[in-house]
């Protein structure tokens, strides 16, 4: 490597870790808006055959607000909502807290008033948030700030997303055979990922939530938020929680509701998985369930929430990738570059 190389790849390291800085921030909103595109792009260019590609992709961004972002804000709003009920609803009668007070009295001749003490302890972390409104509000600014990038990168991801491709292919120094086959495996891993099992574990999730909704088990809506997190997790799923909420209800004296429950949930949502998802994965690659444990748990860690989707589908583009190494390896040895 010469001195004139060894200055390019320098200056090549030095801003592309500036520009990662730049996007760490961001990396929910940045892979959001790359999701949202990826499923989108179809679309785009079905539309751009009879409009122009501004207009297709102005529209395409109007329909992601409606149809991905707002609904994405009200289930996060509603399964909050629930969540902060469940911890509200916590009595602590029921869970015996007058009768620990009276036994620590007998034992040790002190009295002791826990829910005061709680109470007590519930003002000052009340105190502590209102001191942390400036906080709050740099949380409510980003969040706005991060949208609004999402937004702006999907529209430029849609109009100019072909040109991007384009100008990837002609940087990247493989044969034009090897690159068509990486991107299509590419492609390939990234729909059976998205369409054969998110889709799957939200169709699943939902339709025991319904099964939820009907039978009024209560917080209904955050029991169903996490059966579609648990439906993403091969040999875990939905009745991790329908199971419990159908002894919830014979336990409170509705055996009926109970059985229904159980019935409903064993048959409509195991038919759901057994017939669907086979329809669904058998158009795309067929992805191994550890490929998809490993990346739904692992991508949680790397990537926060967006890493339930790009989790698997970065361990099945390594493999993707491995399988055209394996494929045209032995031929690129003595390739100097590709000519175009």
């Amino acid at each position: 490597m010469n001195l004139s190389r060894g200055y390019l790849l320098a200056l090549t390291l030095i801003f592309a870790y500036l520009t990662w800085q730049l996007v760490t921030p961001f990396l929910q909103y940045v892979l959001a808006a790359v999701l949202v595109a990826f499923l989108l792009s179809p679309v785009q260019r079905r539309l751009e055959d009879r409009t122009s590609p501004t207009i297709a992709a102005f529209a395409l961004v109007a329909f992601a607000l409606v149809a991905f972002i707002v609904p994405f804000l009200l289930v996060a709003v509603v399964v909050a909502d629930d969540a902060a009920t469940i911890l509200q609803e916590v009595d602590p009668e029921a869970i015996g807290v007058a009768e620990v007070e009276d036994r620590i009295e007998e034992e040790v001749g002190v009295e002791v008033d826990i829910v005061g003490t709680l109470a007590d302890s519930a003002e000052q972390v009340g105190t502590a948030l209102v001191e942390q409104t400036a906080a709050w509000f740099g949380v409510f600014t980003h969040t706005l700030i991060g949208i609004g990038l999402a937004l702006f990168l999907l529209y430029y991801l849609l109009k100019d997303g072909d040109r991007l491709l384009g100008w990837v292919r002609q940087i990247t120094p493989l044969p034009d055979d090897v690159q068509d086959d990486l991107y299509d495996e590419l492609e390939e891993v990234t729909w059976a990922v998205l369409a054969g099992h998110v889709l799957i574990a939200i169709i699943e999730g939902v339709i025991a939530g319904l099964g939820l909704f009907a039978t009024g088990i209560p917080n209904a809506a955050f029991w169903t938020f996490v059966m579609v997190i648990l439906s993403l997790v091969p040999l875990i799923g939905a009745p991790l929680v329908w199971l419990p909420a159908s002894i919830y209800l014979a336990v409170t004296g509705e055996p009926l509701l109970a059985v229904g429950l159980a019935v409903y949930s064993a048959i409509v949502v195991g038919i759901a998985d057994d017939y669907l998802r086979p329809i669904v994965v058998d158009r795309y690659a067929e992805i191994s369930p550890a490929v998809i444990i490993l990346g739904v748990l692992g991508g949680i860690y790397a990537f926060g929430i967006m890493g339930l989707f790009f989790g698997p589908v970065v361990v099945g583009a390594l493999l993707a990738v491995l399988e055209v190494v394996d494929e045209h390896y032995e031929g690129l040895e003595g390739e100097t570059g590709t000519e175009y």
